[in-house]
């Protein structure tokens, strides 16, 4: 079990080389979480409809929706972050355009802003997260009543990407000198500065991912945010003991003990069938030898480490609650 220093988080970020497994760790995190039991708003931003297909749900629009409730009371609400849709929001909270607001979108202000201004759509995607962070159950931002969510889970942009979208709100502060811009900026950043915020980090046991990871942590931390777990997806214990690694390692595996054992198993046995299964054992060898490495790495980051099995039958919403639950006993949504 890890043992962590996040324990006032209310808003976890989880990022990852693609093809890690982000989006499955997202939701089972989210679930592990549900569990306590809590309220958890289960976030992307990205538009891939990821969640809804790990869930086998309707594609996520840009209300939020509940996905599941948990036996325990927990609940699971999911919300697809577009930017168009957070701009106008925006627009309302802070300037009371209303039907202007609907005029700008019908002439291309709209897509204009968020596709062309550099940062914005950042912007708005942080800021709906922001918006459902410090919103009440009775749907105000100020005063006394319990919040809207007890945690929330952002299935966040790629590691490659996830630097400069967490720190944009910090760059557009210090561009908009004053105004509902600034103010709102400087309190995202201050969010995701805060130990109210960490980031969890999915990769897989390969050279690439672990690079990838290990440099956007450090990325993350020059710029005062808190890298939370790294969370290890996809493992496959050694087929073979430490004694017989090193005997395939060096090719020297007794030919006639794999012989009899393949005669016993009812296996018609050739030379080349041998010859291949020794083969097969060396690259496997070598393949534990890499992953011993590449976690020894991840170790020296001094985050705690968390790890998920390959899944052989695939993810569904079955196989999420599974790994959610592993993710409990853990000690990462204790």
């Amino acid at each position: 079990m890890v043992t962590n220093d996040w324990a006032k988080a209310r808003l976890h970020v989880v990022t990852g080389k693609g093809g890690t497994g982000k989006t499955t760790v997202a939701s089972a995190l989210a679930l592990a979480l549900a569990a306590r039991p809590g309220r958890v708003l289960l976030s992307e931003v990205e538009g891939r409809q990821g969640i809804s297909q790990t869930f086998d749900v309707p594609p996520l629009g840009t209300e939020e929706t509940r996905i599941l409730r948990l036996a325990t009371g927990g609940e699971v609400i999911g919300l697809s972050v577009d930017a168009k849709a957070a701009l106008l929001e925006y627009l309302q909270l802070f300037y009371k355009l209303g039907r202007a607001g609907k005029l700008l979108e019908k002439f291309g202000a709209i897509d204009f802003a968020t596709t062309i201004a550099p940062g914005v759509r950042d912007v708005l995607l942080i800021g709906k997260i922001y918006e459902a962070n410090r919103r009440r159950r009775d749907g105000r931002h100020k005063g006394e009543g319990p919040l809207a969510y007890d945690a929330l889970v952002l299935d966040a942009p790629p590691t490659g990407r996830i630097g400069r979208f967490l720190s944009v709100n910090s760059e557009v502060a210090d561009l908009a000198r004053m105004g509902p811009i600034h103010s709102q900026a400087g309190a995202i950043t201050q969010l995701l500065e805060s130990e109210r915020t960490v980031v969890h980090f999915v990769t897989l046991l390969e050279e690439m991912p672990v690079q990838e990871t290990l440099e956007s942590i450090a990325e993350l931390r020059a710029k005062g945010l808190r890298p939370g777990a790294i969370v290890v997806n996809m493992v496959r214990a050694p087929l073979l003991d430490d004694a017989a690694l090193e005997q395939a390692r060096a090719g020297r595996l007794h030919k006639p003990s794999l012989r009899t054992q393949l005669s016993e198993a009812g296996v018609t046995v050739t030379a080349e069938l041998v010859d291949g299964l020794i083969a097969e054992a060396r690259d496997h060898a070598l393949r534990v030898d890499l992953e011993r490495e590449q976690l020894a790495l991840l170790e020296g980051t001094g985050l705690p480490i968390v790890t998920l099995p390959a899944l052989s039958q695939g993810v569904d919403s079955g196989s999420v609650h599974e790994l959610a639950g592993m993710l409990v006993d853990q000690g990462m949504a204790s």
